[in-house]
């Protein structure tokens, strides 16, 4: 029940639509301040890197992966001047965000 509660909050606060980057893009349907929690990437947990997962190191040597989510957040692209990051699945601003600005993360920064 949390999931689908904190689902339709972000629907609130972000949608998709086509992005001049690639493809379908995230963007702000709020404005959001410098450092301001986004949202939470939700998808099925993983074991092994596939397509379109999203993964990061929990300590040095455990990573953690969600296969392509299934919320909004599923279609954040890449940028080199992301404006938001993820601590985790938690996906924060990283600058002040501006309503129908497209949301970017850089996704060699978990690395």
């Amino acid at each position: 029940m949390k999931n689908s509660r904190h689902s339709n909050s972000l629907n609130h606060r972000l949608y998709a639509a086509s992005s001049p980057i690639h493809g379908q893009g995230c963007f702000a349907r709020s404005n959001f301040t410098a450092g301001e929690f986004i949202g939470i990437f939700e998808g099925i947990e993983m074991n092994e890197n596939d397509a379109h997962v999203l993964w990061f190191y929990n300590t040095e040597t455990q990573i953690l992966m969600r296969r392509r989510g299934t919320n909004l957040l599923r279609w954040l692209n890449h940028s080199e001047q992301p404006n938001a990051m993820f601590d985790g699945f938690e996906l924060y601003a990283l600058r002040d965000i501006a309503i129908d600005e497209e949301l970017t993360i850089d996704y060699y920064a978990a690395l």
